[in-house]
């Protein structure tokens, strides 16, 4: 899993205390607090098999809890368990070496191909682009008007006769 550089590389150690499908409540101590969209990780050894578990904070709760959503399956995650927290987000890999790949929610590559050497990684939840530096649809609609001026214009004698 890509992480981004958002503080400083200390990781805090958690408490599982409840799980429930993919969501697990952690506990943490009371100066050591996850930030929201932090990426925690769940490794452990249980009857069923290893677990290596991501999953990202998405609530502050009461008691010193944060709410995390998983990012795999929880089978085998059990309360007592402990959590590190990354003091990072999750992050993905962006540029041309990225260009029609297919990576999972963990920046993992699974189309089969050679893993993804990239310069940069933005995390997966960021500021939005500025509504000025956005580009316009225009070209994507000229195109589009363009590939219908291709087609032979539809009359009701050719719609109904198959080919």
């Amino acid at each position: 899993m890509a992480t981004g550089d958002k503080k400083d590389t200390r990781m805090n150690t958690g408490r599982i205390v409840r799980v429930i499908g993919p969501v697990i409540d952690v506990e943490f101590g009371p100066d050591s607090m996850p930030a929201i969209y932090n990426a925690l990780k769940v490794e452990a050894d249980s009857p069923i098999g290893r677990i290596s578990l991501v999953a990202e904070v998405q609530q502050h709760l009461a008691g010193n809890r944060v709410r995390a959503v998983a990012m795999s399956s929880t089978d085998g995650v059990t309360r007592g368990m402990e959590a590190l927290e990354t003091g990072r987000t999750m992050m993905m890999p962006v540029g041309p070496s990225t260009l029609g790949r297919i990576f999972n929610v963990l920046s993992e590559v699974v189309d089969g191909g050679e893993p993804v050497t990239a310069a940069d990684h933005y995390p997966t939840h960021r500021e939005e682009t500025a509504y000025e530096d956005r580009e316009s649809p225009t070209k994507l609609l000229a195109t589009v008007t363009q590939a219908q001026g291709l087609a032979p214009p539809q009359t009701p004698d050719n719609m109904t006769q198959a080919t």
